[in-house]
């Protein structure tokens, strides 16, 4: 299907695909008689990245991102709703909003937004307790004083959910506020929106960008090439021009980017973007997402096959998150 023209970016995520047989329908193949389909993660796909999926192709790598499984409803062992320990990051959890969680020294990680943009079927936050604030204007002022209390902090990454679901009034606040802080160094922002919603990067976005004291970050999310189309790479480009540093993380996912020629070309296409690849993920094993986990020895072994291909500044790091580690632990 092509990609719908709409007056903005919000009327693209409202018109977003919300129930798993639409889906289907949509990219021409089969409901499942019993669709995995659940009320607290549901379907939610923009018609933009829809339009990148092959048409009749079950197991098109970008559909296998977001179409529900019957896989995700069985238990295995090893696998729980938590599996970061995140409840025990939260800092001054009786907040209304946003979230803090501290993981790291120096680093403060602020759940600016519980939505998100994209329901990724192996996203580690699918069970997080998001707060439901999203019905009135976000109070940042007890996280932010937080954060100004805390000289050891020099970096505030803007997580989620998606902080980019926020509108550029209210983000624009939130970045000001950040960017008055006088001991932080730099704002990491973490997003899928450019990538599925490449509408999303607006005038004044970028103008709140080119307006900060502060270095920012913008880490978006691409695990396979197919996911980057003109529009995502102009998304990309403009960023690049407002100030951002641009890095990219992926999840290394079974049938999806599992292969070395599909990593390889990923790191092509970014590097030519001006895109740095920064992280391979290993899956965070939380509930519902052990059918797309890939063992570290595969893992190990495509970083291995990457370097015989690639540069070096085109081989992200191989890492896995380990609850309670002072960093993340690289495997290759």
């Amino acid at each position: 299907m092509a990609a719908p023209r709409y007056a903005d970016w919000q009327a693209a995520l409202a018109d977003a695909v919300r129930d798993a047989r639409l889906l289907c329908r949509l990219v021409g193949i089969d409901p499942p008689e019993q669709p995995a389909d659940s009320a607290d993660f549901p379907v939610l796909v923009p018609k933009a990245f829809l339009a990148r999926i092959r048409p009749g192709d079950p197991a098109d790598p970008l559909l296998a991102q977001v179409i529900p499984q019957a896989a995700e409803t069985a238990e295995v062992p090893g696998y729980s709703v938590d599996p970061l320990c995140e409840a025990a990051a939260l800092l001054a959890p009786s907040l209304l909003a946003p979230s803090l969680l501290a993981k790291y020294r120096g680093r403060i990680l602020m759940v600016a937004s519980p939505r998100c943009g994209v329901h990724c079927r192996y996203c580690f936050r699918r069970h997080f307790p998001y707060r439901d604030w999203t019905c009135r204007p976000p109070d940042w002022e007890p996280a932010i004083a937080r954060i100004e209390a805390d000289s050891t902090v020099d970096e505030v990454i803007l997580s989620g959910g998606d902080p980019l679901t926020l509108s550029d009034r209210p983000l624009a606040a939130l970045l000001n506020r950040l960017d008055s802080i006088a001991h932080l160094r730099r704002i990491r922002l973490h997003t899928r929106l450019p990538v599925v919603i490449p509408q999303r990067v607006t005038d004044n976005l970028l103008g709140s960008i080119r307006a900060l004291r502060l270095p920012l970050a913008v880490v978006i999310q691409v695990n396979h090439p197919a996911e980057i189309d003109d529009e995502v790479a102009r998304a990309i480009g403009r960023l690049i021009e407002a100030g951002a540093m641009m890095l990219n993380q992926s999840v290394l996912l079974r049938g999806i980017n599992d292969q070395v020629d599909t990593l390889a070309e990923l790191s092509r296409r970014l590097i030519d973007l001006r895109v740095m690849p920064y992280y391979l993920h290993q899956l965070d094993r939380v509930s519902g997402t052990a059918h797309f986990e890939v063992a570290e020895s595969v893992g190990v072994d495509l970083i291995a096959r990457l370097r015989a291909r690639l540069p070096g500044y085109a081989i992200p790091r191989y890492v896995r998150e380990t609850p309670g580690g002072a960093s993340k632990e690289v495997l290759a």
